[in-house]
């Protein structure tokens, strides 16, 4: 079976990494990189890092406003389509490369599996969760990490086609941590392990507002511990354009974005981690490490169910009483399967078909 795969944004390497490793065992796959994340550090060295198969096309999109991207990606994804006329179309996440994808796929009547389905943060603000709702309502086959992902869809109508295989981040977790443990990067930063918070800021929600930004930076000069900031392309170039540089005060130590294996150190060592991105989230859960989310809301509530993912927005004040109070229970609940996610869309994927 011919299976053609969209990516563009570097949580979308890392599910494809496992992914691709099963599905290429028994099927072809074509895959295509939007080039939605161009830059290095945030595409390049994933690839090499992940061992994923290097790229059947490469659209390079680049950045945009986001319609200018979406349509951008979809009129390349749609001529892939015609040339390579696979079975189904494998999309991930929430992205425009996602929305973009699907919509390439479904105007072509070429099935759309989508993995990671079912998410809901119930903002519409967020351009996100327009593309994973669309991306839903377009999709034959949808791939939920957890049972909560489920009962969205059931609130939306969606119940065919619906299936619940865990979550394929867990997967890469799992398959990667070892190669992390050999990562030699906190001496590098100056910082030892536990004594040092995490920070990500990347959406659109806070990096568009300069009185956000500037509230999160506030509370990172405010805390105890020294901050590694690894910054977002994007949020780098706001950040200048605002004329911000020096609100990031001396506390916060930015550097580069950083590879998965790097990352994971970062995250499976620090105090705790403070981040706005959906992915990381969930990383903190995998690594144990307590989370504090930069949002008002988040599509993964069950980590917050959990007691291990506590909600402060961009209130200064919340945010460095959640870093000197917050501390999850002593269990937790294996909320995202059991690391054999990408096994099982295999075998859901040939029994469908």
């Amino acid at each position: 079976m011919k299976i053609a795969t969209v990516v563009g944004a570097r949580p979308q390497f890392i599910k494809a990494a496992p992914v691709s490793r099963a599905l290429r065992a028994r099927h072809q796959e074509v895959l295509i990189h939007t080039g939605q994340h161009y830059d290095l550090n945030m595409s390049e060295v994933f690839f090499q890092e992940l061992d994923i198969p290097r790229p059947d096309y490469h659209l390079g999109v680049g950045s945009g406003s986001h319609g200018a991207q979406t349509g951008a990606i979809l009129q390349a994804v749609e001529e892939v389509l015609f040339r390579e006329k696979p079975a189904a179309l494998l999309v991930y996440g929430d992205t425009n490369s996602t929305l973009a994808g699907a919509l390439a796929a479904a105007k072509m009547h070429i099935p759309v599996l989508h993995i990671e389905a079912g998410l809901r943060s119930f903002n519409r603000k967020m351009p996100e969760e327009i593309n994973r709702i669309l991306t839903d309502h377009l999709s034959r086959l949808l791939f939920c990490p957890t049972a909560t992902a489920v009962a969205n869809l059931a609130r939306e109508g969606i119940t065919s086609g619906v299936h619940l295989n865990g979550d394929v981040m867990y997967d890469a977790f799992l398959f990667n941590k070892q190669l992390a443990k050999e990562v030699q990067l906190l001496a590098e930063l100056g910082v030892k392990p536990g004594e040092y918070l995490l920070c990500t800021v990347h959406r659109a929600e806070n990096t568009d507002d300069p009185g956000r930004l500037q509230a999160i930076f506030a509370a990172l000069n405010q805390v105890a511990q020294p901050v590694i900031l690894p910054l977002h392309p994007r949020t780098q170039k706001i950040i200048r354009e605002q004329g911000l540089e020096g609100a990031l005060g001396s506390n916060i130590k930015v550097i580069d974005p950083v590879g998965y294996l790097e990352m994971i150190t970062l995250e499976a060592e620090a105090g705790k981690i403070l981040t706005d991105s959906g992915g990381v989230q969930k990383e903190a859960y995998f690594a144990r490490v307590p989370c504090i989310t930069l949002r008002d809301e988040t599509e993964w509530i069950e980590t917050v169910e959990a007691g291990w993912n506590l909600l402060t927005g961009t209130d200064t004040d919340k945010i460095v009483r959640a870093v000197e109070e917050f501390t999850p229970p002593a269990k937790q609940p294996q909320v995202f399967g059991s690391g054999d996610a990408a096994l099982e869309f295999v075998r859901i994927l040939e029994n469908s078909f």
